[in-house]
């Protein structure tokens, strides 16, 4: 009680509207009840911040804050926390001690302290209870360091609030760890979806995992046999990855395909749908990554090499030959055309490709290879450049 009434004594210090008064003196040291105490507690939570304190004020402020922080009345210590929940003057350990307390003192300091540190932050993480880590996850600005923590150590509804949190700064590391510990989270899944300039790679990721779940729903809800539901499933899905890279950079590019290489999921059908839908970047990467040789030397074997160079790459890439009439006729369409990048010069293209491809056929190509490439490609083709 004497440090109270030091500090609410000295007279030195500044009168404010909110100030502390000799009256808040008497009533405290003549009835110190709950009530009085939590009212002392929100002034000086308001007052710590006046800029106008001297140093000796500062220090019996402090003083008397650690004798609030520790008060057996949860009230005054939540009193307290409200009201120094936004203060850059509150001390370090006032404000790790009101963090690891009881959720209604906890949450006002967890929620916005500048004090805290990342590392006070992952230290509450680890052994605080769900509240605390939501409070956490959902904090502005959080650094990629705690959006870590927050995926390693917390739940579902944590990290589903970290994902929905568009000020937090999160890794590429993180969203695949993400992904990793949560596929099976619709409401985790869900959240990642809707985030902004989400990195091409899990985008990719994911996916996969709507596609299977997709799969599972057609088998099981709609009295489609598996291998029928696994080719609605994987055009649907090459045609969402190509549509999602259309304005991917070349360095975005070589990661996702270099990751779905890796995984057995770059196939030759998506590989075709790409240059038959007229996306020539994504083609030049995939053939790249496959033939496991520099971008710049697959494109001379592209553009430059005639029949001959664009053979041996596509051997090198160990892509099935029975589709190279096809990837041969696309390249000469290409060449013809001088394609651009104009989205109607994309269309125009795989019209020219669909036209070229079908006289092949008609002219010559051995039926059993023809029927068996129709049967491969599907509706690839024909789909993907039915509104051109």
């Amino acid at each position: 009680m004497y440090v109270y009434k030091e500090l609410l004594t000295v007279k030195t210090m500044k009168t404010v509207k909110s100030s502390l008064t000799q009256e808040d003196v008497n009533r405290l040291l003549s009835e110190p009840s709950t009530e009085v105490r939590a009212e002392l507690a929100s002034k000086v939570g308001r007052e710590i911040d006046n800029p106008t304190l001297t140093p000796k004020e500062m220090e019996l402020a402090h003083d008397i804050i650690r004798i609030m922080a520790a008060d057996v009345a949860a009230i005054v210590r939540a009193t307290l926390s409200h009201n120094l929940r936004n203060s850059k003057n509150l001390p370090h350990d006032v404000a790790v001690k009101l963090a690891n307390d009881i959720d209604k003192v906890a949450i006002p300091i967890i929620e916005s302290s500048p004090v805290l540190t990342d590392e006070d932050l992952i230290e509450i993480l680890k052994y605080g209870n769900e509240t605390k880590q939501i409070c956490i996850a959902s904090r502005y600005n959080l650094s990629e360091d705690v959006s870590h923590a927050v995926v390693c150590t917390s739940g579902e509804h944590a990290v589903a609030a970290l994902m929905e949190n568009r000020t937090a700064a999160i890794s590429e590391s993180t969203f695949n760890e993400t992904i990793d510990r949560f596929h099976r989270s619709d409401l985790v899944k869900g959240k990642i979806v809707y985030r902004a300039n989400l990195p091409i790679q899990i985008s990719e990721r994911l996916s996969l995992i709507v596609a299977d779940n997709l799969k599972d729903y057609l088998v099981t809800n709609q009295n489609i046999s598996p291998q029928s539901a696994a080719d609605i499933v994987l055009r649907s899905r090459e045609k969402a990855i190509i549509t999602m890279t259309g304005r991917s950079s070349i360095e975005d590019l070589k990661k996702m395909l270099s990751q779905m290489h890796e995984n057995g999921r770059l196939t030759p059908t998506l590989v075709i749908r790409a240059l038959c839908m007229g996306d020539v970047s994504f083609f030049e990467v995939a053939m790249s990554v496959m033939a496991n040789i520099p971008l710049v030397n697959t494109s001379i074997l592209i553009h430059e090499g005639g029949h001959l160079g664009l053979k041996s790459l596509y051997e090198r890439s160990k892509m099935p030959m029975e589709f190279f009439p096809v990837i041969k006729t696309a390249i000469d369409v290409l060449r013809e055309m001088q394609m651009t990048a104009e989205s109607n010069g994309r269309n125009k293209f795989g019209a020219r490709v669909i036209e070229r491809i079908l006289t092949t056929f008609e002219d010559g190509m051995n039926p059993e290879d023809a029927n068996y490439l129709m049967d491969k490609l599907g509706d690839i083709l024909r789909t993907d450049t039915a509104t051109t």
